[in-house]
């Protein structure tokens, strides 16, 4: 039998909340963090709305020198895995090599660095060579996100970053998961950061017609996943933490556990580069897998927390997926969109949810899918539309699907 998997530390800085606290009653009061975009103006572009987190002080993270070299999302992330790494009860400070030694990072992040390598182009083509970085290509690419981490810390474990679309972070925390289980390391910081609100990546979201450019002038309305209304998602930025641990080894040092990391899953229904096929098969499988993985029946599932982008396609397929995926058990099972009340964080929207779910499961809480006003015949299942209500979870499916053809799920569950 495999080791088990338990998370004992987060992090969150996110559009509607910084820190896991403020998070954590912003999502289960159904608080948007969408509105008007202030890094930059917006009015010469179609959409001028975004999850965005203007009141993240980067500085506080990163030497004021060291930022026009790095991209927005480094300083994104080692805020949120200071936060995990605390609230894991360790001190890096007092930690011997060895120990170092046994923390590895795999982040998950669609963008990465798009926005640092967007600005440099900016400035050289504008004819501002001279503010170029000296480091525009090393911190232009998404490998080093992880080790600007690394160096924050002092780590000296495994050091990778998962780049795979939506998909990104849920498979960051599923192969930490694994390296776990393989007894390669005991601790792995896992999770996602993503910070892609720029004006090229709006253009070209604007050309796929992914965005809602329906909503400029009531951002906080403007995610609508499952409702018949729906047009398009919202970007958004933002980073969740998690500080995975074998469990022995967590119940020796008396660490607090959240809950089991028990099953994980990934496919490629091998489709299409960004639009999802119409059957939803694949990412019924990978939920499938993800819950036999975990030793769960359908009937063990108490909550589902949904990809829900707000797509009319993906909202639709996806609803499919949970039914195929669980049977009849899908008509009673309580779900909800995070996406709702902080946009798409790209990359970082899977961690976004694990985050999510791991507070309903602490507060006996189940966050609502806030926007949810025009009923959708072909999304009929229980979305906790509006309100968030009260109720015991013991077992969760993370659910998240992307570019690519891409599915992941992960499954969290309760220590008794």
């Amino acid at each position: 039998m495999l080791p088990r998997v338990v998370i004992t530390g987060m992090g969150v800085v996110s559009p509607n909340g910084i820190g896991k606290q403020a998070f954590a009653e912003a999502v289960l009061s159904g608080k948007s963090g969408v509105k008007k975009i202030t890094r930059f103006d917006p009015s010469s572009l179609p959409v001028h709305i975004a999850g965005e987190i203007p009141e993240f002080d980067e500085l506080a993270w990163i030497d004021a020198r060291e930022r026009k070299h790095v991209s927005r999302v480094v300083p994104l992330a080692i805020a949120a895995c200071s936060e995990a790494v605390k609230d894991a009860g360790l001190d890096p400070g007092k930690m011997s090599m060895e120990e170092k030694r046994e923390i590895g990072i795999v982040l998950g992040s669609g963008g990465g660095a798009q926005e640092f390598s967007e600005e440099q182009y900016r400035l050289w083509h504008s004819g501002n060579i001279k503010q170029v970085s000296l480091f525009c290509i090393p911190s232009g690419t998404m490998g080093t996100l992880s080790s600007e981490v690394q160096m924050r810390f002092g780590f000296r474990g495994y050091s990778h970053v998962i780049t795979t679309g939506c998909t990104s972070s849920t498979d960051a925390i599923g192969y930490a998961l694994q390296h776990i289980q393989a007894g390669i390391q005991p601790m792995f910081l896992a999770g996602g950061a993503d910070s892609t609100i720029t004006p090229g990546i709006i253009k070209g979201y604007t050309l796929l017609r992914a965005l809602t450019q329906s909503w400029n002038d009531e951002p906080q309305r403007a995610s609508r996943p499952f409702s018949a209304d729906r047009d398009g998602f919202v970007l958004a930025e933002g980073s969740w933490m998690f500080l995975l641990e074998e469990y022995e080894h967590a119940k020796a040092r008396g660490a607090h556990i959240y809950a089991e990391v028990a099953g994980y899953a990934s496919n490629c229904e091998a489709f299409h580069r960004v639009r999802m096929s119409e059957d939803p098969q694949e990412p019924a499988r990978a939920i499938k897998l993800a819950l036999e993985e975990a030793r769960l029946a359908p009937s063990d599932v108490h909550y589902v927390n949904l990809h829900g982008t707000a797509t009319p396609m993906n909202d639709r397929v996806e609803t499919r997926a949970l039914k195929i995926a669980l049977g009849e058990h899908a008509y009673t099972t309580p779900m909800s969109s995070l996406k709702s009340q902080i946009g798409h964080a790209q990359g970082a929207c899977g961690s976004a949810g694990v985050a999510a779910t791991l507070i309903a499961m602490e507060r006996g809480q189940l966050p609502p899918t806030i926007n949810l006003e025009v009923p959708d015949p072909d999304c009929d299942l229980d979305y906790i539309p509006k309100a968030g209500r009260m109720a015991q979870i013991e077992n969760a499916i993370c659910n998240c699907v992307g570019f690519g053809s891409k599915n992941s799920a992960l499954v969290l569950k309760k220590l008794a």
